[in-house]
């Protein structure tokens, strides 16, 4: 079994920054990408950030130049540092990964979530 646990979200002044965490634990072979999602009351979920193994890294282009993706391989980690918040940022994050298990000889790729954090910004 694989689990992801976010954390670090809160409430927030506009122009303000957050941090938000994410761990993976359980039964992990490898963790291929790794990506934070976000999703606003009546919207849609969408991409906000995400990174590969190698550490090619894509951003939503609503977060380009004020977000920032990471991760540590060793720790299977995920970090997303969030500078000038805007009021439209608002919306619960869920972290994703791509992780790979192993049961006897075969390995499986699957998608797996974490439980979500609020972050909200006041304006």
């Amino acid at each position: 079994q694989v689990i992801l646990v976010e954390s670090g979200g809160g409430l927030v002044q506009a122009g303000g920054s957050l941090r938000l965490s994410c761990a993976a634990s359980g039964s992990i072979f490898s963790i291929n990408a790794m990506a934070w999602y976000r999703q606003a009351p009546g919207k849609q979920r969408e991409l906000v950030a995400s990174i590969t193994g190698g550490g090619r890294i894509n951003y939503a282009d609503s977060v380009k130049g004020r977000f920032t993706i990471s991760r540590d391989n060793g720790k299977n980690t995920m970090t997303l540092q969030m500078n000038s918040l805007r009021f439209e940022d608002t919306a619960v994050y869920y972290c994703n990964g791509k992780i790979r298990t192993i049961t006897g000889t075969t390995v499986s790729e699957n998608d797996y979530w974490g439980q979500g954090t609020q972050v909200t910004v006041s304006s």
